[in-house]
């Protein structure tokens, strides 16, 4: 006879009339969510009391650990536990108030039959809006169902009336006009704008852009993973490459080298923070590490014949070297220190290589098409994606503060490669550290897009929006809401909302190129066409429907 051993079945957790369980969920690292918890214990206060308010009662699912010193689920194994003890048909709310790793608790969410309310609090310190995001399109991917709902404070009346919805029937759906979806045949593609992007999508199809990404899955990002057959369905396969080969090649750029590329930084103005204590602050060793690792990286380039790369670094790479920021950022700029082959030869000599950010798929589908699309125009074709890290208003307007989590392209920020600040990078996320390459974005208009799969249909969003130079003491306030040490982008989405984008988008990222304006319609339609060529399902946000030809 089999001897079938299964785990014990613990009673199940039920919430009693009147009670809404809550989760929470957070980072994988440690120091993190230790950093992290204040801010969470004081939003789950709020939530009690606006529950309260409603005739409710909330009714935490774990327990805070005293030990570890928070009460977050800070694993796959720990989120798995706990769901295989909830009742499957309990109401449950997610509450995200910093950064989190979706898969922790994600596939135990997409089994759960019922209602999942994800809430975040709008605000920019860690932040949980980001979070949001990460899990929302995380759900979409698993096709499961859910609802959002953000607030700065958990007691305005728009977040009352939407918890009191979903409390009541169980969902909570936003008004999603401001996607409008584009025909397979929609009459742009006979333009002459569009005619170019066909053509582009078309090269793209038959050559292929290979995507090269150092290990594929990156801070709990399900919806940053993409089917296979997404990526080849589009014409952008992936070469998955080891980080471990990564470090093997870094180990072979020579010391000279490294010393020569931080000095043509250097000699061209970007500043260092340097200091003595690489525990908690940069050092040039760090930095010089990092130039190793863009060397790589690009000799990796030419080796497999890639149109990008990026570095998973967060779950790994986190404990060997220094972190991979200044490398991406600076490898992915056309004024670059010109990195030599084994040979000698410059690899791709006055030219940006498309880097993605944290490996996410979801940005490379857009960055590759907009860097190809550009370059075959003659145009600048940096390109970067950003977290839509927080926002406020600012003599009445609103203005999103887009920050990538360590650099962006030198061409993005005011002033270039002198306009830039090297800060290492927090303690609580890298404890080898590294550079950021930090600035104010420049002015300007540019497209932003994003991609996300359902089943393995690649969909993407394409939007446009304008660049703002914040006077100094307000870009100031921002940068010290948010992560001082990272580069922000002020912006203004043209037709999308705050709260458009918070109820609609599928992801914690976007992308986005720079585009003169009097340039930005022809390549906006071309970029769509674009899309249409290579099979996406296509919706343009807000009033960029107005602009193409």
């Amino acid at each position: 006879m089999l001897n079938l051993t299964l785990p014990e079945e613990d009673a199940l957790i039920t919430p009693q009339a009147g009670e809404v369980l809550m989760v929470t969920n957070a980072d994988l690292r440690e120091p993190a969510n230790v950093t992290c918890w204040p801010t969470q214990k004081l939003f789950e206060q709020r939530l009690e009391a606006a529950l309260e308010k409603l005739g409710y009662r909330l009714r935490r699912a774990h327990p805070v650990s005293e030990s570890r010193g928070h009460g977050f689920i800070s694993s796959q194994q720990e989120g798995s536990r706990l769901f295989a003890r909830i009742d499957p048909d309990a109401p449950v709310i997610v509450l995200l108030t910093a950064w989190q790793y979706s898969h922790h608790i994600a596939p135990s969410l997409a089994h759960h039959r019922g209602p999942i309310l994800l809430l975040a609090n709008f605000d920019g310190t860690w932040p949980g809006l980001v979070g949001m995001l990460c899990m929302a399109g995380s759900l979409t991917s698993l096709e499961r169902s859910y609802s959002r709902l953000w607030s700065e404070t958990f007691d305005d009346e728009t977040f009352m009336r939407g918890l009191e919805t979903w409390l009541r029937d169980g969902h909570l759906s936003h008004k999603l006009g401001y996607l409008h979806p584009v025909a397979a045949s929609a009459p742009l593609l006979a333009t002459p704008a569009g005619q170019i992007g066909m053509k582009v999508g078309r090269s793209i199809l038959k050559h292929k852009a290979i995507v090269g990404l150092f290990d594929t899955f990156c801070m709990g990002m399900i919806n940053g993973v993409f089917p296979q057959k997404a990526m080849i369905d589009v014409g952008m396969p992936v070469e998955s490459l080891s980080q471990s080969a990564l470090l093997v090649e870094m180990n072979k750029v020579p010391q000279p080298l490294r010393e020569a590329c931080l000095d043509w930084y250097e000699s061209r103005g970007m500043r260092f923070n340097f200091g003595h204590d690489g525990a908690r602050e940069l050092t040039r060793e760090q930095v010089l590490e990092q130039c190793a690792m863009m060397i790589a990286m690009a000799r990796f380039v030419k080796r497999f014949g890639l149109s990008a790369v990026g570095v998973q670094y967060q779950q790994g790479l986190k404990e060997s070297c220094a972190a991979s920021d200044f490398a991406e950022g600076a490898i992915g700029n056309a004024e670059r220190f010109p990195i030599p082959d084994e040979q000698g030869e410059i690899i791709c000599p006055d030219a940006p290589i498309t880097c993605i950010n944290e490996v996410d798929m979801g940005s490379a589908i857009p960055q590759v098409m907009l860097a190809r699309l550009l370059n075959a125009l003659g145009m600048a074709s940096e390109t970067t994606l950003h977290d839509i890290r927080w926002g406020s208003d600012y003599n009445g307007t609103f203005y999103w503060d887009l920050e990538i989590s360590g650099a962006v392209p030198f061409a993005h920020l005011k002033g270039g490669i002198a306009g830039a600040t090297g800060y290492r990078q927090p303690p609580m996320f890298f404890p080898y550290g590294g550079s950021t390459i930090a600035g104010q974005g420049k002015a300007g208009r540019f497209i932003w897009a994003r991609a996300h799969y359902e089943g393995t249909q690649v969909i993407l969003h394409v939007g446009t929006g304008t660049a703002v130079e914040l006077p100094e003491a307000e870009f100031e306030r921002r940068r010290k809401a948010t992560n001082y040490e990272w580069p922000l982008l002020n912006a203004v989405l043209d037709g999308v909302t705050r709260d458009d984008l918070m109820a609609g988008h599928q992801s914690n990222h976007l992308s986005l190129a720079y585009v003169d304006e009097a340039q930005l319609a022809q390549v906006l339609t071309a970029f769509v066409a674009q899309a249409l060529t290579q099979n996406m399902r296509v919706y343009l946000a807000g009033s960029a429907s107005q602009l193409v030809q």
